[in-house]
């Protein structure tokens, strides 16, 4: 296959793919189940959007999304790899069905200052989205595999941060090298992925079976989950009623704010972590590699359903009824003088210790202010903080950003504790390793596409190697390493109506699809679709950017919708002069 001027991709001579075509065309002519075995015999990138979506940012915001809403927002997630399924489609049918590079499209068809942000908003995303890869491939090392071994911390900071991070890029590296280069290599590394993702998937899922068989899951409860409350956008979940309304009237409004404002950040990072913007840079760029045209438009639709919809709804309902079950409303153990069976004092976990005092001490600057807290001595502070009530202290213990070595623990009813952590660990690592890897990937595919040279060779590596930035995330993130994911999520939600918008105008562009324009009822559906998913992307966008940034946000979305007008009037003013 060669890249010509134009942006198109030639596959004529490709026998590979006059193989794969003919036997689509085959299949067809003898009936639905010639076609669906076809199309199982060749999907693909639907796979491959599947191993990035199931990394962990949708880990982290299933969790966290169960400890916090309970079931209440299972619909939320479906819902957004639907809406998000709708647009990939949309990008896949316009690549397939004319070969062009998207980018390259965009600016001739659209508007350049849609292409242009597209792109560097990708690269922006995969930049951001690998400092928590790397906190949680971290943390799955240090916490899961290696603590859970000899119960005490192998390799203290910040030397332990150091030598396995490094560990973990030069693996990251290495496997990048391995999809450059094709052979044994990629194929090696795809299986190794999916056996992670696969594990802790199917774990998640056996705890679900057994706290089901046992009787601990309310299905009637975990039912309504799916019909949607945006209440829980203003208010928390009921759950939180009877606690909140044991602390004192004048502090309840400190809780209140925190439940509902975690929640908020959770929920958009779900929706985001469903389709990120980079996954709709990756997409059609991996068909157009893999030689599919105009032929395989039905293929891409059928790919995107089983192999990305279905792992992704399965996985994430798991984590999230297993979360809920076991977390929603709970106080961490040990911060409220609990025993355990032989009459001993429940310690708390030591990562858990350091947030839950912030909490409390940020509950007692709120009623006394932040200033009159720090003029105060350190012995009268510490008797103020003993004193706090027991409702509070509860609360903080509820809403103490748990870690995957707490979260672990979720598996422990299944398997134990040692082996639970052993496929936790591995799980995240693997998810971990899997996301950084197709950051590079991704990251190396849009620098060459900035360059406008192919995508292989040194500025592939130098792209590729940008996202070695991500390596200092464990550094600068001392909170739960699995919360680092939700306020990255919150971020990429902001760009992801980039794409939407952009890929909405492309479908409508008759310059561009000439013929393959769809027409009638079925441009009547694809538009319908489109601009609801778009709508609610920019929705999220508008809402995170208000809800951040206020003013400040929505004078940087006006900008650069202005600085769009004003670029399309003069290309107009332009080609009419001409």
């Amino acid at each position: 296959m060669k890249d010509n001027s134009a942006g198109h991709i030639d596959i004529s001579m490709n026998p590979r793919i006059q193989k794969d075509r003919q036997l689509i065309i085959e299949s067809r002519r003898k009936g639905k189940w010639a076609t669906l075995g076809a199309f199982f015999r060749l999907s693909g990138p639907g796979w491959l959007q599947s191993a990035i979506t199931l990394g962990g940012g949708s880990l982290s915001s299933s969790l966290y999304l169960g400890v916090l809403v309970g079931f209440s927002f299972l619909w939320l997630q479906p819902l957004a790899m639907i809406l998000g399924i709708i647009m990939l489609s949309a990008i896949g049918y316009v690549t397939l069905s004319t070969g062009q590079r998207p980018f390259r499209a965009i600016n001739e068809h659209v508007n350049p200052v849609l292409g242009w942000v597209w792109l560097i908003a990708s690269m922006m995303a995969n930049l951001v989205w690998s400092m928590p890869q790397f906190a949680l491939g971290t943390a799955a090392i240090q916490q899961n595999l290696l603590r859970s071994v000899v119960g005490t911390e192998v390799m203290p900071d910040p030397w332990g941060k150091i030598v396995v991070g490094s560990a973990i890029l030069a693996v990251a590296i290495t496997f990048v090298m391995f999809y450059n280069a094709g052979g044994w290599g990629v194929k090696l590394f795809e299986i190794i992925v999916k056996a992670m993702v696969g594990m802790i998937v199917l774990c998640f899922f056996g705890v679900v079976i057994k706290m089901s068989v046992e009787g601990v899951l309310d299905w009637s409860r975990v039912l309504r989950g799916f019909v949607p409350d945006l209440r829980l956008l203003f208010r928390p979940a009921e759950t939180f009623g009877p606690f909140l309304g044991a602390v004192e009237p004048t502090c309840r409004a400190f809780w209140t704010d925190i439940i509902v404002a975690q929640q908020r950040d959770v929920m958009i990072s779900a929706a985001s972590t469903a389709v990120g913007i980079n996954m709709t840079f990756l997409l059609p760029y991996s068909m157009l590699r893999k030689g599919w045209d105009r032929q395989f438009r039905g293929l891409a639709i059928f790919d995107l359903s089983t192999g990305l919809f279905i792992p992704f709804v399965l996985a994430t309902g798991c984590v999230v009824i297993a979360s809920a079950s076991q977390f929603h409303a709970t106080p961490a153990a040990g911060f409220l003088g609990e025993v355990n069976r032989q009459g001993q004092v429940v310690q708390p976990a030591g990562n858990l210790v350091g947030p839950y005092n912030n909490l409390i001490q940020k509950r007692l600057m709120y009623e006394i202010g932040a200033e009159a807290f720090e003029a105060m001595p350190e012995a009268q502070r510490a008797e103020r903080i003993g004193s706090i009530a027991t409702a509070d202290r509860k609360m903080a213990a509820m809403l103490v950003k748990r870690d995957a070595f707490n979260l672990a623990d979720s598996l422990a009813p299944l398997t134990g504790r040692v082996f639970s952590h052993y496929i936790f660990g591995i799980g995240v690592l693997g998810m971990a390793m899997g996301a950084i890897t197709m950051l590079m990937l991704i990251n190396g595919l849009c620098f060459c596409e900035m360059l406008n040279l192919p995508a292989r060779g040194r500025p592939q590596r130098i792209g590729s190697l940008m996202v070695s930035v991500g390596i200092l995330g464990p550094f600068f993130w001392k909170d739960a390493k699995l919360w680092l994911a939700v306020p990255t999520s919150v971020f990429t939600m902001v760009l992801l109506p980039i794409a939407y918008f952009t890929f909405y105008l492309l479908m409508n562009q008759k310059s561009l699809l000439g013929d393959n324009m769809p027409t009638g009822l079925r441009r009547v559906a694809w538009n319908v679709l489109m601009a609801v998913a778009a709508g609610m992307a920019g929705f999220g966008s508008v809402w995170t950017l208000w809800s951040k940034l206020k003013f400040f946000g929505i004078g940087i979305m006006l900008a650069f919708i202005g600085l769009a007008l004003i670029v399309h009037l003069v290309r107009r003013t332009t080609k009419r002069s001409v």
